[in-house]
């Protein structure tokens, strides 16, 4: 007869706590942002981001999965590099609106993407959009490929180059997740 670990990976968690809070981090979050967003402490306030922090995970249960520990190190390296590029990027696109417009070259860039896990690919589509200049148009995951607008590009291969080891090879750090080999970068046509 064996004997089986209930906390081993594939088993449902056992426990009240673990049955009252599935996600913990989400709950604490969603708290501390319910009371950053409300500028107060007022009971009402606590009581409300207690409750939105039990509540909302879970009602959305069925879409967060009991996903493998993140690693924390890569996160705040992987904040720091959007918060300063998105930084950057406003600058930079500041400069080519007030300037002249002839030397723009918007361009469409085919990024091949590294890994199949579902979310690295939207968190990397996600940074995508919040950082100026570019806007993420479609994620093909059956092609694994994003196709990237840049507002200015003169290089398309440095600039799926730039996304794939800025944005993507961190979060596959933080995901734990393995590179697949990459297929060669392409620049889609307009």
């Amino acid at each position: 007869m064996m004997s089986g670990n209930p906390s081993a990976p594939g088993r449902p968690k056992s426990g009240l706590l673990a049955r009252s809070f599935p996600h913990p981090a989400l709950s604490i979050q969603l708290a501390l942002s319910w009371l950053v967003l409300s500028h107060s402490l007022a009971f009402v306030h606590l009581l409300s981001a207690a409750l939105i922090g039990w509540l909302l995970p879970h009602l959305l249960r069925g879409f967060l999965s009991d996903a493998s520990p993140l690693h924390w190190p890569s996160v705040f390296r992987l904040t720091g590099v959007v918060l300063w590029d998105i930084v950057m990027s406003n600058i930079t696109v500041a400069r080519i609106t007030l300037g002249s417009l002839k030397t723009l070259q918007p361009a469409w860039v085919t990024v091949t993407l590294q890994s199949e896990h579902p979310r690295v690919n939207a968190l990397l589509a996600s940074i995508i959009t919040m950082t100026p200049g570019t806007v993420s148009a479609v994620v093909y995951p059956e092609r694994r490929e994003i196709l990237v607008h840049a507002l200015n590009c003169d290089d398309p291969a440095a600039l799926a180059r730039d996304i794939q080891q800025r944005y993507e090879a961190p979060l596959l750090r933080i995901f734990g997740s393995e590179c697949a080999p990459s297929a060669p970068t392409q620049e889609a046509s307009p």
